[in-house]
């Protein structure tokens, strides 16, 4: 049984930095893409950031590019998002999930997910 559990969250000024971890377990992960999503109150699961575990291929949203990034520790099978500059905008529930979908950024494509883990930026 395929296992995802984050950790990471909390609050921070705007500015400033937060690295959130996913913990993978239950088989290996080779062939899957892992990825970051994130949901504010009152809005749809939005796509984040992704890395295929095979080749550490990865691929953003836009508004992330340049201040977000996803990397991964094949002996930990963990999945790091290392959040920098971050925004009031940015604050939301991070999910991790992970999928056979190739650079897909709909959510409804990937078929495991973990609980979240809250980030909070103040002003």
């Amino acid at each position: 049984q395929v296992q995802l559990v984050e950790s990471g969250g909390g609050l921070v000024q705007a500015g400033g930095s937060l690295r959130l971890s996913c913990a993978a377990s239950g088989r290996t992960f080779t062939g899957y893409s892992m990825a970051w999503f994130r949901q504010a109150p009152g809005r749809e699961r939005e796509f984040v950031a992704g890395i295929i575990w095979s080749g550490g291929h990865t691929y953003y949203a836009d508004s992330v590019k340049g201040r977000f990034t996803i990397s991964r520790d094949n002996a930990k099978n963990t999945v790091y998002l290392q959040m920098n500059s971050l925004k009031p905008e940015d604050a939301a529930v991070y999910y991790c999930a992970a999928g056979v979908v190739g650079a897909a950024m709909y959510p409804g494509r990937y078929a495991y997910w973990g609980q979240g883990t809250q980030v909070t930026v103040s002003s």
